[in-house]
């Protein structure tokens, strides 16, 4: 599987844990594509649509277009 810095995944984050819900949902690679290519983990950050106001301090906001040229490479298990 090659993974690569700013792909989109779809990764199964089926393991409930904290405020995780526990689901499949889009990730955006954060990691870069030196360790992607020597390490068996990825550094990833989960996509949303919704946003809550109360904790919007702790989100980075794309705004509609930022992300048009990437596309969901793949499902990926957790």
């Amino acid at each position: 599987m090659k993974v690569k810095q700013f792909d989109l995944w779809l990764a199964d984050l089926s393991l409930e844990r904290g405020t995780e819900p526990g689901k499949t949902r889009p990730v955006v690679v954060i990691q870069t594509d030196l360790l992607n290519s020597e390490y068996p983990s990825t550094v990833i950050c989960p996509v949303t649509t919704n946003v809550q106001s109360e904790i919007q301090i702790l989100r980075a906001h794309l705004h509609k277009g930022q992300l048009k040229n990437l596309m969901i490479i793949r499902l990926c298990a957790g």
